[in-house]
């Protein structure tokens, strides 16, 4: 009997050790998958803006119109709805890249810089961009612990049974990662 009771007792704790594991990467995974949505807020906040500030930029830069152009396109395609995570990391991606060289091409354009719309436009860009940056500082740090928690033991063993997978990191591109060259900005 002494036997058995032991048994039922490891038992129970193995089992309570379980749940604790478990629920422990379910809380996780619920964290990153809540700043993602937070990323998707503020990605939606700047795709609000993308058209008003394509409209009025291409008064200004025809020349330009077919980065304006491939900006509209991939806020429709960001809007869609149809991406799975990874594919609105990479497209968040672009689409700052993008922004980045429309408001360098800006300042070959004295009258745009001056007009208070556009003014506004690229005020609030920055703003939601700042935002979006907090937010993927939250969204790694969350993702971070999680990733830890999927591949560290012994929760490792109980991500691997339930069947949790890590999750991508957003991360700086190669390309975004190189200085700046600020003699070709100025043209010198």
């Amino acid at each position: 009997m002494e036997g058995f009771t032991t048994l039922l007792i490891v038992l129970g704790v193995f089992i309570l050790f379980a749940i604790l594991g478990y629920n422990r990467l379910v809380r996780l995974r619920n964290m990153a998958e809540k700043a993602f949505a937070s990323i998707d807020a503020m990605a939606k906040k700047r795709y609000d803006l993308i058209p008003n500030l394509v409209a009025t930029v291409q008064k200004y830069m025809e020349h330009e119109r077919a980065t304006l152009t491939e900006i509209t396109e991939m806020r429709a395609k960001a809007v869609s709805g149809n991406l799975s995570d990874n594919e609105k990391v990479d497209l968040d991606n672009k689409i700052s890249r993008a922004m980045g060289g429309i408001m360098v091409a800006v300042e070959n354009y004295p009258d745009l810089k001056a007009n208070q719309n556009f003014m506004q436009l690229q005020g609030s860009l920055n703003e939601v961009e700042e935002q979006l940056s907090a937010a993927r500082r939250a969204y790694n740090a969350a993702v971070t612990d999680y990733n830890n928690a999927c591949q560290m033991f012994p929760s490792n063993v109980f991500a691997i049974v339930f069947g949790f997978k890590t999750k991508r990191l957003f991360e700086v591109s190669e390309k975004e990662r190189q200085n700046v060259d600020v003699k070709s900005l100025f043209g010198s």
